[in-house]
């Protein structure tokens, strides 16, 4: 009988410890999203030069990456309201993304940001080799009193972006931007300044996670405003609350969770690694809702 009951226990702590790994393992969906945007916006990048250079993939249409750029859409608001057309090689199709973007903020927060974006992804992965070097220092390189001042130069950046865009009617921001950079580098038609500016990034994330999502992306300002009034929310139930600060510590963004009841900061980008579905060892008690 006692041998029957050990290895009955012996049974269900294997089922148990497969069934742990099995969890562990589980699909991460955001991955899924992240690699799937890369390659597709990627792919559309590197046909659309092919295109110009008299190649590219028959059936694939050759859109340049302003076209399906969001921020695109926000670049030629002024022009579109005030002279009723858009600015140099700014299509229909970037107002189109910019309003489903700004919905899917409405409803969800800044999710582009965490699940579409492929530099934020980029950034991401080559910090992934950042941890494995610097372990619990990755991530808190900058004085907190000085990050939090950075983290609003992004608004500064965007201000000056929209001025100079108004003020010229051509993309200026793209001889800078790192994103036009990251798939347009072989074509020859990217600034000196963007491939710097996209090297510092690459370089930078394995000290800091996206840091040009922290500090200067200016369509990441703009969505992240989205966080105080967006439908869908993070919330933490304080009753149930160890205080572990594992959703702290999982926070790209360097977010304080533990002490909030409702994350609406603006650099939240609703990746959703601080929940009960990911870090928090307490079920509902990190949960992204609506009440």
């Amino acid at each position: 009988m006692n041998n029957y009951v050990t290895e009955k226990t012996h049974s269900f702590c294997i089922l148990g410890n497969i069934k742990g790994a099995i969890m562990k393992k589980k699909v991460s969906w955001r991955r899924i999203s992240q690699i799937g945007f890369f390659v597709f916006i990627g792919g559309l990048a590197i046909n659309n030069g092919l295109a110009e250079l008299g190649g590219g993939l028959p059936y694939i249409p050759a859109l340049s990456l302003h076209a399906i750029c969001p921020f695109g859409g926000v670049e030629t608001l002024y022009n579109l309201f005030t002279v009723g057309n858009y600015v140099q090689k700014i299509q229909a199709s970037s107002v189109i993304i910019l309003s489903i973007s700004l919905l899917l903020a409405v409803l969800f927060g800044p999710v582009i940001c965490a699940w579409v974006c492929p530099l934020g992804s980029l950034q991401e992965w080559v910090g992934l080799m950042g941890k494995k070097i610097f372990k619990r220092k990755y991530n808190h390189f900058v004085d907190p009193k000085m990050d939090k001042v950075l983290r609003f130069f992004r608004y500064v950046v965007l201000i000056w972006v929209l001025y100079v865009t108004a003020r010229s009617g051509t993309l200026l921001f793209k001889n800078v931007d790192p994103y036009f950079a990251l798939f347009n580098f072989f074509t020859g038609e990217v600034a000196l300044g963007a491939l710097i500016i996209l090297g510092v990034t690459i370089l930078g994330s394995l000290f800091i996670e996206r840091p040009w999502c922290k500090y200067a992306c200016p369509y990441g300002a703009v969505l992240g405003l989205s966080n105080k009034f967006r439908i869908f929310k993070i919330k933490r139930t304080s009753s149930t609350c160890i205080n572990c600060k594992k959703c702290d510590n999982v926070c790209p963004m360097n977010i304080t969770v533990s002490d909030q009841e409702t994350v609406s900061d603006h650099q939240c980008i609703s990746c959703m690694k601080c929940t009960s579905e990911n870090a928090c060892p307490v079920k509902k008690t990190v949960e992204f809702k609506t009440k």
